[in-house]
């Protein structure tokens, strides 16, 4: 088979990478482009590495968020200009394996050129094998992926949102492709963060063919960057983008907000059984008035709900600011891709009735995930399909405007209101057909056995008023009720 060479690398004037191609990516992503769009990568940024000889790239200084992406990457064997996509193939030579790294670190510094996040030195590793392209079905090409040898990205191109073919007549509507011009064709989902001293390989295949594993080892720069330059900044959003979620960048873990609450199954099955009443008065004993979610009606009135609060506040609509933050993977489709089994997200939508804040392709992704609720204090979308869910939907009123009439998606897991109440991430929620209860993560056992032990009276007294006694001395007990009542309950234990 053949190799890639350092000839081959050097008559690669334009190295080409497509941003999203693969459903599991745009799943992940949480957006499926309608067309493909590019991004170009330097020449120089491309390597060759195999298990003989590995490539070796640098982390830059100061960078903490060196992503690899795991790709099939296309050599155009003679040029290509205005071709349609049923000639398209015929002007691809070889295939064969790539790693699109880059540091996240530096995404922000060139508005999405991605120059100096994907362009540095050893960033593009290609090979080592070639696949000669007319041998093989491009819908029938396997990508693979290990880090540190364990099995990361694990895809086909069997159903890519772009065929390779379309790429490629796509690209020369605009651009001659010349011979050696890499194409690198997306990655699927799994792609992550690579540390110094790990080792990435990445592997294509077609039945009996292979282009051997491409294998880069990970190091640690040493120059420090310059002050007269971008330097290395990153936050929250960039770590998730780059592990994938926010779970695998360990964000719930560290969020400031976010109490340390563990709602075991014990503790669930106790507040599943009391009614939100019954936890009103208990939480007015002690002196929590204010903790209930209200004006909100259920697309489930009849099911009780127990799970802890993820949060998602919107803030006005700004046009200048919705560029920025409404589109794309933005807050609110990150709070719907990353909430959990059993959890309940809760928007802050400043009860705003006049637009939906969430529709049913959102719901159902929640519900999918396996949660446990939705709540809005403002409207739903889609509100046939939303209602016809298992899940249940909280909200204020149906509307058929789409978010951005009126809000932005702004932020998750922080201190929200909703319904005239505050709630923050990991707070206990409970709801019933007499409403929505906030409960604080650090009262919740106590408060659960104490309206177990207050609906254990109020069955007593409901018996005792249905058998004709008068509710004064028995609701609540005196002295001598409470005397019966324990008789009572002795008795019922006894039974």
């Amino acid at each position: 088979m053949e190799q890639v060479t350092d000839h081959i690398l050097a008559a690669a004037r334009k190295v080409i990478a497509v941003h999203i191609n693969y459903p599991s990516r745009a799943a992940q992503r949480g957006r499926t482009p309608e067309q493909p769009s590019y991004f170009l990568k330097p020449s120089s940024s491309l390597a060759v590495g195999s298990a003989e000889a590995p490539s070796t790239v640098e982390r830059p200084a100061g960078c903490e968020l060196l992503g690899y992406e795991g790709e099939i990457a296309l050599i155009i064997g003679k040029p290509a200009r205005r071709v349609g996509i049923e000639d398209a193939w015929s002007h691809v030579e070889w295939v064969t394996a790539s790693n699109d790294l880059g540091v996240y670190d530096l995404r922000y510094a060139d508005k999405g050129s991605n120059l100096r996040s994907k362009g540095g030195d050893g960033f593009t590793p290609v090979g080592p094998g070639l696949i000669a392209a007319d041998t093989v079905d491009p819908a029938k090409l396997r990508i693979r992926t290990w880090h540190n040898g364990d099995l990361v990205q694990d895809d086909t191109t069997a159903d890519l949102l772009f065929p390779f073919a379309r790429l490629v007549a796509d690209l020369s509507q605009l651009l001659t492709l010349e011979e050696g011009d890499i194409i690198l064709t997306g990655t699927p989902a799994g792609a992550s963060v690579a540390k110094p001293s790990d080792v990435v390989e990445v592997e294509v295949s077609s039945a009996d063919l292979t282009t051997g594993r491409l294998v880069t080892r990970v190091a640690e720069g040493t120059t420090p960057f310059a002050d007269f330059g971008a330097r290395p900044r990153t936050d929250d959003l960039q770590r998730e983008e780059a592990y994938g979620s926010r779970e695998a960048a360990g964000l719930l873990a560290q969020a400031p907000e976010s109490p340390a609450a563990v709602l075991s199954p014990e503790l669930k099955t106790k507040l599943e059984s009391v009614s939100t009443a019954t936890l009103s008065s208990q939480l007015r004993k002690r002196g929590l008035n204010n903790v209930s979610i209200d004006g909100l009606t259920s697309t489930r009135p009849g099911q009780r709900i127990v799970g802890l609060a993820r949060t998602l506040r919107y803030v006005p609509n700004r046009e200048d600011l919705f560029k920025t933050h409404g589109g794309g993977f933005n807050a609110q489709k990150k709070a719907i891709d990353s909430v959990n089994e059993g959890e309940i997200l809760v928007m802050e939508a400043r009860g705003e009735k006049g637009t939906g804040t969430i529709g049913d392709i959102l719901a159902l992704r929640a519900q999918v995930r396996g949660a446990a609720a939705v709540i809005t204090d403002g409207g739903v979308r889609d509100f046939s399909a939303v209602a016809a869910m298992d899940m249940p939907t909280y909200y204020a009123n149906p509307h058929p405007a789409v978010l951005g009439r009126r809000h932005i998606p702004w932020d998750t897991d922080i201190t929200i209101a909703c319904g005239g109440t505050t709630v923050q991430p990991g707070d206990i929620i409970v709801a019933d057909a007499d409403g929505i209860l906030v409960i604080p993560p650090a009262l919740a056992e106590e408060l659960a056995d104490d309206s177990i032990a207050q609906e254990r009276e109020e069955v007593f007294i409901f018996e005792m008023v249905q058998q004709g006694h008068s509710v004064d001395g028995l609701y609540p007990l005196n002295a001598a009720w409470r005397a019966r009542y324990q008789e009572w309950e002795a008795g019922k234990t006894n039974d």
